[in-house]
């Protein structure tokens, strides 16, 4: 394994040493050329931000403006791509908070129908239960019919006839209390 390491080595290093003074055979050659293209970048540079265009001819302006209008136009166009990206994107979330919302209206209305139900269920259960654990209510007495009897004479009798005529209009009261509507007519007469 190390002797194919080894060959793998020196054979790289062979290949690169070549190369490297090819390369450096050919830096004078190439520095000029570099040097001329880094002063036309440069160049080109400051006239797209608009210094140093007294020196240009006619056709290099046409030529900066026609660049300056092709940028110009893929900025738009890409701010324009970013917007109606922007746009989609913002409309899937307002669906998807439409949905979202009219999901949790649907579980809050659901939620409040089964409350009332439970309220309701409890209602029932607790008068249920609240009648089988205590006795219902003893039934009021029977109306006992008005007794007749004659007042006995004298000063006393004034006062035993009146207790008399109010305890006839209480037991007249309760009866119509237990009676239905229809029935208090023939009682009154």
């Amino acid at each position: 394994m190390e002797r194919i390491l080894e060959r793998y080595e020196r054979y790289s290093f062979s290949e690169r040493a070549p190369n490297d003074t090819e390369s450096q055979e050919n830096w004078p050659v190439e520095c000029p050329k570099l040097k001329a293209r880094i002063g036309i970048l440069e160049r080109s540079l400051r006239n797209l931000a608009g210094e140093d265009l007294d020196s240009m001819t006619l056709r290099e302006l046409q030529h900066l403006e026609h660049q300056i209008d092709n940028a110009l136009k893929r900025v738009r166009s890409r701010k324009n791509q970013l917007y109606h990206d922007s746009l989609l994107e913002l409309q899937k979330q307002e669906r998807s908070l439409h949905d979202q919302n009219n999901l949790l209206s649907k579980q809050l209305e659901e939620n409040q129908k089964k409350l009332a139900e439970d309220a309701q269920w409890e209602q029932q259960n607790l008068g249920q239960n609240s009648s089988s654990f205590m006795p219902p209510p003893p039934p009021p007495p029977p109306p006992q019919p008005p007794m007749l009897s004659f007042p006995p004479q004298g000063n006393h009798a004034n006062l035993q006839t009146r207790e008399f005529m109010n305890e006839n209009e209480e037991a007249i009261a309760q009866t119509q209390a237990n009676m239905p509507p229809w029935m208090l007519g023939h009682v009154n007469d």
